[in-house]
């Protein structure tokens, strides 16, 4: 097994244990964070209909033209204020944090932290 398919399985194994504990609902829908090495998407999900609610990313082109120039962090940063307003505007105001396996650091917590300032409540 190589090293990169060696780390995307941890990452999954990380993902399926912080699962058991993590689950969306309709009062409180799951924000689910999923990182590439070039972008960063967020979706809001309530887990007992399946479905998505809202969601962002740093493909979409109303982020697009805000993230010019803009290192990745701030990229995140970008993405989770306008995953709270798009959430606010659907009328969700408190959600549960997956951080889909990866660490409470960098592009995951600034993504985080501006959605709590965007007027999200974890």
């Amino acid at each position: 097994m190589d090293k990169a398919k060696a780390k995307r399985l941890a990452r999954h194994r990380r993902h399926a244990r912080v699962r058991k504990h993590v689950s969306g609902t309709s009062d409180r829908p799951r924000l689910c964070v999923f990182r590439s090495l070039k972008h960063i998407r967020a979706q809001v999900i309530d887990d007992t209909s399946g479905h998505t609610l809202v969601a962002a990313s740093t493909l979409d082109s109303g982020v697009r033209s805000q993230i010019d120039g803009k290192d990745k962090s701030a990229q995140a940063a970008v993405v989770g204020e306008v995953i709270a307003q798009r959430a606010l505007e659907a009328g969700i105001t408190r959600i549960v944090f997956d951080r889909g396996g990866y660490k409470y650091h960098g592009r995951v917590k600034s993504l985080a932290d501006a959605a709590r300032k965007a007027g999200l409540e974890f």
